[in-house]
């Protein structure tokens, strides 16, 4: 991607969501920005799709990935990257190095931090814990309890990470493994309510780290308009407080930018997700003033 078609793009972000308090009028040069970039469910697409791909023709790849990725950076270097799971699985680089590809070239593009996908799982536990050495980033899971398996202490339920003097909690959840994915590939892994995790984890987030900007990143999906009582993003976003922001995954929904939803304070709420298969890049830039009110505006880049 060239830098014009990059700047036209992301100049196209749209309106200013107010995220507790801070408006247009309220920007000035003490303005801090972050800028949150995010993929999901890349499931081993290392390459390109051909010209002749019928669906996503010369789109995706991880090369032009990390070409936008860099050309963000140097726009803004108070960036994050991160991914909501489903790394595993797809072609054929997973089926002939086992994980070992995604997360050395994951770990070249400097992502921060990523949660686990039931495909994750499709070597087993084993599998997975075989590749962590080749992942120079963090996973979080907190609703994953994997205390009685060889991941327990590999995995974090949340991470904070600041970025000039803004404090970020991100923590992970995951989708149900039961039925979903073959009991002798989780092994004792157990599943924890992720709606109840989420009232804790922001809780914790808020209250006891001070975290300025809070993120789910969730392996949930989007949403369930087939099944009205299973729990998503969407809801998740509806029922909780404190959360700012869902990165999401697992039902491959591709939104053009985040959906607004009123939390359970009557507070905005951004939920996005990029679809699949590394065609798309998500951008979300929050704003910061001098007390720490904030806004945000976001798109999905297409790479």
């Amino acid at each position: 991607m060239n830098r014009r078609t990059f700047i036209q793009q992301t100049t196209a972000t749209g309106a200013l969501i107010t995220l507790g308090g801070l408006g247009l009028s309220s920007f000035s040069s003490d303005v801090k920005k972050i800028t949150i970039l995010h993929t999901n469910d890349v499931h081993s697409h290392i390459d390109p799709f051909g010209p002749n791909d019928g669906r996503n023709p010369n789109k995706g790849g991880v090369a032009r990935r990390a070409s936008l990725i860099e050309a963000i950076r140097q726009e803004n270097p108070n960036t994050l990257l991160l991914d909501a799971g489903d790394i595993f699985q797809g072609t054929p680089y997973f089926n002939y190095y086992g994980g070992e590809l995604e997360f050395k070239l994951m770990s070249m593009l400097k992502y921060d931090v990523a949660t686990i996908g039931n495909h994750d799982f499709d070597n087993g536990i084993d599998g997975l814990f075989a590749q962590l050495p080749h992942a120079k980033f963090d996973f979080v899971s907190a609703n994953y309890d994997f205390s009685n398996t060889i991941m327990d202490t590999h995995v974090k339920p949340y991470k904070v990470i600041v970025k000039n003097g803004i404090k970020i909690g991100i923590f992970g959840l995951g989708v149900e493994l039961q039925g979903l994915v073959d009991k002798n590939l989780y092994k004792e892994t157990v599943y924890l309510d992720p709606t109840e995790i989420a009232q804790d984890m922001s809780r914790v987030l808020k209250e006891e780290e001070k975290c300025d900007l809070i993120i789910c990143l969730s392996h949930l999906g989007y949403s369930y308009t087939h099944i009205p009582n299973k729990i998503c993003d969407i809801k998740l976003a509806e029922i909780t407080k404190n959360i700012d922001l869902f990165i999401g995954g697992h039902t491959h929904t591709f939104l053009d930018r985040p959906t607004v939803i009123k939390n359970s304070e009557g507070k905005d709420v951004l939920v996005n997700q990029v679809g699949c298969y590394g065609i798309n890049l998500g951008k979300i830039d929050f704003y910061f003033d001098s007390d720490k009110n904030k806004s945000a505006k976001g798109i999905s880049i297409s790479v």
